[in-house]
């Protein structure tokens, strides 16, 4: 893979959220429209297939580890990661992912709220 450059976060966050649901086992159920200008794919591409879609091979397995033992046991995780678009440009982004629990408190599925991180923070 060549050089990996990063997009203008500021300008594609510029109105809002990332914002996408999913079912228990990360099957992409809802994106909305800033989800797909950030990420490069369409909303067709996206909905119907797992999050993974978007990782960096610079994600740290570890991350994803505490993420996934995170969510499935009903608590929000927070942190901030490194994500690929399909023209091969990252973004990194703050991302919380809630949980949606059942009446009877059993994870049902989850949404993800993302936004930019500070240039500073990176």
């Amino acid at each position: 893979m060549g050089k990996v450059t990063p997009i203008d976060e500021e300008f594609v966050f510029e109105e809002g959220f990332a914002i996408s649901q999913s079912d228990a086992e990360g099957i992409i159920t809802y994106i909305n429209s800033k989800f797909c200008e950030i990420s490069g794919y369409t909303k067709e591409e996206l909905i119907g297939s797992k999050h993974n879609i978007i990782k960096h091979q610079d994600t740290q397995k570890s991350l994803f580890e505490r993420m996934n033992s995170t969510i499935h046991s009903g608590q929000t995780f927070n942190s901030n990661i490194k994500n690929l678009r399909k023209d091969g440009k990252y973004y990194q982004v703050k991302l919380e992912i809630l949980p949606l629990l059942s009446s009877d408190g059993e994870v049902e599925g989850f949404i993800s709220l993302s936004r930019p991180i500070d240039r500073k923070s990176i």
